[in-house]
């Protein structure tokens, strides 16, 4: 019995670093191709007093003067001996800055996961259960205008109505402006997250329902559903009994697989609200040409979205005894 399981770990583990490897040469590549010439951003606004000696020194000193393919297995080789290099940005260790930007990233992609998982789970079941009335197509255009929304706009929106017009909210920022650290308290870091953790739920919450309310009716359209009802079972016992084990784990595993969605939107939500996080970060090293700091993100946003896939496919591998089965035992 273990032994499907090894080996879908040891060949997720192969994958994987096949995939850190075509990733990183790629993303290495495309920055160095870019028209944002570092030096000057790592100089900023003392450019014009930088004379040619010292921005020889400054390319020397980060490596910019060697040639492309000298420059990927220099940072190849710190890579492999554990070490992300230095941010240009932030002046120190990549490793540093992803932890500590990573955590706050990590509480608003959570809460946001969390409620657009809930709410479009029963969203997509009420509507199921409701075909074709008010309520569904209510749920459905719902889904369908916020699947075509940017999130960036409804970000804007949210902002706009809840921070400007309403003032319940603050604008942006991770915590009040101009306030001490230790007199920052749990209640200010919830009311700077509210705004995008549910900008993020909003744009979540669309894919979950409408999956799960097509799965839903394919299930309650089933023979074994129908006796269900022919012997008298209704409504959320009929739920709880057929319905429910049949739609939660497609749900949940949909929601794992989503994780390249849930960190591409914290990107620009992070960015709207001027929220210190680590998409925040990965805007500021590619506008800034943060060689390291771009490189290291690269590859723990790799890791993140491939750990998301590979905890949905082995759902998917523990409910379906098929999918874990060789292909002779299949035959």
């Amino acid at each position: 019995m273990l032994w499907p399981y090894l080996r879908f770990i040891g060949t997720g583990a192969l994958r994987l670093v096949l995939l850190l490897f075509a990733v990183s040469m790629i993303s290495f590549a495309l920055v160095s191709m870019s028209p944002i010439d570092p030096v000057q951003a790592y100089i900023g606004a003392d450019v014009l007093s930088v004379g040619p000696e010292q921005r020889a020194q400054i390319e020397a000193y980060w490596g910019l003067d060697q040639p492309f393919v000298q420059r990927y297995l220099n940072w190849a080789t710190s890579l492999m001996n554990g070490e992300l290099g230095v941010s240009m940005i932030y002046r120190e260790p990549v490793a540093d800055v992803i932890s500590g930007r990573f955590m706050n990233s990590f509480w608003l992609m959570a809460v946001s996961w969390l409620l657009s998982g809930v709410i479009g789970f029963l969203a997509g079941a009420a509507a199921a259960l409701r075909r074709d009335s008010w309520l569904d197509k209510f749920i459905r255009n719902y889904c369908y205008t916020l699947a075509s929304t940017p999130s960036f706009w409804l970000a804007l929106l949210l902002m706009i109505v809840f921070a400007v017009w309403l003032r319940w909210l603050p604008v942006g920022l991770g915590v009040p402006a101009g306030q001490l650290a230790e007199e920052v308290t749990l209640l200010d870091h919830i009311r700077h997250l509210l705004l995008p953790a549910l900008t993020l739920s909003m744009t979540g919450i669309a894919p979950i329902a409408l999956h799960t309310r097509e799965k839903l009716i394919g299930v309650l359209d089933s023979d074994y559903v129908l006796f269900a009802r022919a012997r008298g079972v209704r409504g959320l016992e009929l739920m709880r009994r057929h319905g429910l084990r049949n739609i939660a784990l497609p749900a949940l595993t949909l929601q794992f697989a989503s994780f390249g969605e849930l960190f591409g939107g914290a990107v620009l939500a992070e960015a709207v609200f001027s929220y210190p996080g680590l998409g925040q970060a990965t805007v500021e090293a590619g506008l800034r040409g943060d060689v390291p700091l771009l490189m290291g993100i690269v590859l723990f946003t790799t890791i993140f979205v491939f750990t998301g896939n590979a905890i949905a496919d082995l759902l998917y591998r523990l409910v379906d005894p098929r999918l874990r089965m060789s292909k002779r035992e299949a035959l």
